[in-house]
């Protein structure tokens, strides 16, 4: 559920272009979780030399219906120019602004097993706003080592990391059942967003927010799909999945 921000909205200096950002908006779940979509295709075409985009070009780029786009875009106060387009520089700014990547993001990571050391190693996070800052684990024997220049802490000193190094959101990358007891140490350390690797259900209040990333499930719905092609090719009049496929596109 989205929360709107009550506020003024970052003014400009003196030179700066206006209507660079709008008012928070309250936005649709859904609209929050395409605009991360969006923000990658918008910096692919930057990078690429593009100026401005339009919103059939940014929608492929994506992988999104345009109709879509241009309604989760009108959300943010951007209705791009006729004959023109978005311009990219412009709709980055909104979308970061809009997604907080106008600051810096402090992240620790609690569970250094195989997955945990993954995610400590990956540099996508720097680039896209994020820090980690703090690697936790309850295993006395991992604490103590090194990884990415920052030293493994037990997981008691969290409290104190968290308000030393200001950390915003918390990472769970442990086995299922050490999950709960790590989330409620997060949030006994104020750490009000979490992202639960672990395969299971958190219990958390109310000002927490927690996404949940379960590579098994994604592969059971891929499994569901692929079920789902293999049986269409039983059917009556020797049906394709291939023809299927064209009729009933996953995710469409």
């Amino acid at each position: 559920m989205s929360q709107q921000r009550h506020g003024s909205t970052p003014g400009n200096a003196p030179g700066e272009r206006t209507g660079a950002v709008t008012a928070f908006p309250d936005l649709p779940e859904a609209t929050i979780a395409r605009l991360p979509e969006y923000l990658r295709a918008l910096h692919n075409l930057g990078g690429a030399g593009a100026d401005t985009v339009s919103s059939e070009g940014l929608s492929a780029a994506a992988g999104v219906n345009s109709a879509k786009l241009r309604k989760d875009l009108s959300h943010l106060g951007s209705y791009g120019t006729r004959g023109v387009g978005y311009d990219v520089t412009l709709l980055i700014e909104q979308i970061e602004y809009v997604l907080g990547l106008d600051q810096r993001r402090a992240v620790c990571l609690v569970g250094l097993g195989n997955l945990g050391h993954a995610l400590a190693g990956y540099d996508g996070f720097a680039s896209r706003g994020f820090k980690i800052v703090a690697l936790f684990d309850a295993d006395a024997s991992k604490v103590g080592e090194e990884i990415q220049g920052l030293t493994v802490r037990h997981i008691e000193e969290l409290g104190r990391a968290a308000v030393e190094e200001n950390i915003a959101i918390g990472v769970i990358a442990t086995p299922a059942g050490a999950a709960q007891a790590v989330a409620d140490v997060l949030v006994d350390a104020g750490v009000t967003s979490i992202l639960n690797f672990a395969p299971c259900v958190l219990s958390v209040p109310a000002n927490v927010d927690v996404r949940k990333v379960d590579l098994a499930i994604e592969l059971q719905i891929l499994s569901f799909h692929e079920h789902r092609k293999a049986s269409l090719t039983a059917l009556p009049g020797g049906r394709s999945a291939t023809a299927a496929g064209n009729q009933e596109a996953v995710g469409s």
